[in-house]
């Protein structure tokens, strides 16, 4: 009787399917995980969506193209405007914290 799946078919297969599956890790590596690890170690952003390593860049620099000044103007500039935004909402937290404080004592009145 001939059968169809002998020992030496059974071994070809398995050999064939592990060398396939093998070849697909490798694959994975050499095309997925290795770019990644590239770019985060030349100091990049890795985008997985679109597969692109991004550069950061300073505000800094993007401001000095932007209008024409120094690194170092542009920093203090853009450091101004920081400063600037922290001190209103400094002002907005303590003027929210007078109307509750306020709130309260006419409830405490009543």
């Amino acid at each position: 009787m001939h059968r169809l799946m002998t020992m030496k078919r059974l071994s070809v297969l398995f050999l064939a399917t592990f060398a396939v599956l093998l070849v697909g890790v490798f694959a994975y590596q050499a095309l997925v995980v290795a770019p990644e690890d590239r770019c985060e170690a030349g100091g990049g952003w890795w985008d997985a969506e679109g597969a692109v390593c991004a550069r950061p860049i300073s505000v800094a620099e993007k401001i000095s193209e932007l209008k024409g000044l120094s690194r170092a103007e542009a920093s203090n500039l853009r450091n101004r405007e920081l400063v600037e935004l922290e001190d209103r909402l400094a002002a907005a937290r303590d003027a929210r914290n007078a109307e509750v404080e306020r709130e309260r004592a006419a409830l405490a009145g009543r």
